[in-house]
């Protein structure tokens, strides 16, 4: 199979498309014929060595494809059975082998495209909205980077649970793009606390770009409420005293990641359930912004690095 590797970390030139083999699937995994890959910004700190990995070493970390092997054991999917996965490396391939239990089924009514796009992204902004703080009518809602794509997920989300949105980007044609999404109000970076507590300060800041938002953010929030710290954009925050959440009035503090929320099979099912119900629906739209070849993943990488996305970048794996 074709599956794109590197041998050293570096640069997209790094990135190199080869013939490799795979193994049948071990028990308790199924084989994947891949559709399409995510292109998710862990992959550019990956290739770059930010966080290494052993070599040689196949990127990507999120897909979609359909079943085409059982590994012995393997029960409740099929050969042909369309499915999608995340937090799970290798994706960068026209086949992967993963374990079952951490695919999800896709619905019909959900594209391969939308499916692949969803994942990692659909399924943080779910547990961030239903499990770490349940996000409920009545509600102020901070979101940061609301143009990024976790972001314009939890936008969308907050409207459909009832919340009321404010949401932060760096430009106005992102701010304007978050309005579009759903948010009730939108502030810049340097403006969102002052506007926060302006409207009763907010049971919970989701908050993706750190440094530059966090303290302020602390501020922002109503006594008891929760400062999700799920990303760093900006880098990373300094360090804290507890103290200071008793003094700004007893504020609840995580720093939350996926993995740590699909524990098994029952949880990914359950998530990706839901988050697949509401894009069907029609109230979620998932946004894909451009899709590359798997001979372009280094054009792909430097899209992204770019920073000028609208939408989630996939790589086509196969047909």
């Amino acid at each position: 199979m074709r599956a794109v590797q590197m041998d050293t970390p570096g640069g997209p030139e790094v990135l190199k498309l080869r013939e490799v083999p795979l193994a049948a699937p071990a028990a308790g995994e199924v084989q994947l014929q891949l559709r399409y890959a995510g292109l998710n910004f862990i992959d550019v700190y990956h290739r770059s060595g930010l966080y290494p990995l052993p070599m040689p070493a196949t990127l990507g970390r999120e897909g979609m494809g359909t079943v085409e092997q059982l590994g012995e054991g393997v029960s409740g999917l099929s050969v042909g059975q369309r499915v999608a996965f995340a937090m799970h490396p290798g994706s960068y391939a026209e086949r992967v082998n993963v374990p079952a239990w951490l695919l999800a089924p896709v619905p019909d009514a959900v594209s391969d495209e939308v499916a692949a796009a969803a994942m990692l992204q659909g399924l943080t902004a779910q547990f961030l909205t239903r499990t770490t703080w349940p996000l409920a009518a009545g509600q102020l809602v901070v979101v940061h980077a609301a143009a990024g794509g976790v972001g314009g997920l939890l936008v969308q989300l907050g409207r459909l649970l009832g919340a009321t949105v404010l949401a932060t980007a760096g430009s106005e044609a992102k701010r304007q793009l978050a309005r579009e999404l759903g948010a009730h109000e939108v502030a810049s970076y340097d403006e969102f606390a002052e506007v926060a507590r302006g409207l009763g300060r907010a049971h919970v800041i989701y908050d993706g770009v750190g440094q530059a938002t966090f303290r302020a953010g602390l501020d922002a929030l109503r006594p008891r409420g929760m400062m999700v710290l799920y990303g760093a954009a900006s880098g990373p925050v300094e360090p804290l005293d507890p103290q200071l959440l008793n003094q700004k009035g007893s504020l609840f503090l995580t720093r939350p990641s996926l993995g740590a929320y699909i524990q098994d099979a029952a949880e990914v099912q359950q998530r990706a359930a839901e988050l697949f119900g509401w894009i069907a629906a029609g109230q979620l739209q998932v946004r894909v912004d451009r899709v590359f070849d798997l001979s372009e993943v280094a054009e792909a990488h430097r899209h992204i690095e770019a920073r000028g996305t609208l939408g989630k970048v996939l790589i086509r794996t196969g047909g």
